[in-house]
């Protein structure tokens, strides 16, 4: 019998970024559809506080948490010795764990931007490297990148994180057709503003919201859930034809640029 189209029973999902923000919305998303969720993220306190709530909304749910920095090598090792020591495999992952250091193109120091693309793309590239011999161990597994409208046009969020983002998207079209014959579906998302805790201080400036709520068709900003959705969607049988695509989640805002 196949699954049912819409729901994600029996899966076995890692969420990078877990504990906040479009990580945590995800993690939500995909257990109220039915799968089973490991939780990473640096902060472990607030990570397992986080997992907790989610356990006291969702009591039926199956969710544990590994605290962890993706952006080091010797952590990430430490994910997958974990998962390993579980004594399972994962079928979906959730690359959504993130940093940026907005600065002018000639501010930025070598450290800093560096920082930016070990955590952003060598982080994930790794992650997909990592998760691949569990991912090909199952008929259909997925994997969803966080990318961002800044990997397709500028919106002044630094160079650093724009060209990361933007070998991100090209990443997920390498990694979808090279390893569609292994069962693996690569798909991303790309975002722009999200009502998130590290959005919310650039929001505060009136003006400068002003200005892109006038660069956004739908006149608002999203919600971490509405990127949830589409990231849930990507990981679902329904979408099992879907590959190699980057989903934006923006308002209309790339019809518009800014």
């Amino acid at each position: 019998m196949n699954p049912p189209r819409w729901r994600l029973d029996g899966q076995l999902a890692l969420v990078t970024g877990a504990s906040r923000g479009i990580g945590l919305a995800t993690v939500r998303e995909l257990a109220q559809l039915g799968a089973d969720v490991l939780m990473v993220a640096r902060d472990e306190i607030h990570l397992e506080l986080t997992r907790d709530e989610l356990l006291e909304e969702m009591p039926t749910s199956r969710l544990l948490s590994f605290a962890a920095d993706i952006g080091d090598h010797e952590q990430r090792l430490e994910v997958f010795d974990w998962i390993a020591d579980l004594g399972t495999s994962i079928s979906l992952l959730v690359n959504n764990v993130g940093m940026n250091t907005p600065r002018r193109a000639l501010d930025y120091t070598e450290a800093e931007y560096r920082d930016i693309l070990d955590t952003n793309l060598v982080g994930t590239f790794e992650m997909c490297r990592l998760a691949h011999a569990h991912l090909s161990e199952h008929a259909s597994s997925a994997i969803v990148n966080v990318g961002s409208v800044s990997g397709v046009t500028s919106v002044r969020t630094g160079a650093a994180y724009g060209m990361s983002k933007a070998a991100l998207h090209q990443l997920t079209r390498n990694l979808a057709c090279e390893w569609a014959g292994d069962g693996i579906r690569v798909n991303a998302v790309a975002p722009w503003y999200i009502r998130t805790q590290r959005s919310e201080a650039v929001l505060a400036d009136a003006d400068y919201l002003e200005e892109v709520l006038e660069r956004t068709p739908m006149g608002r900003i999203g919600e971490p859930e509405e990127v949830a959705s589409a990231i849930a969607f990507l990981c679902l049988p329904a979408s099992a034809y879907v590959t190699g695509e980057c989903i934006a989640v923006d308002g209309g805002f790339l019809r518009y640029g800014f």
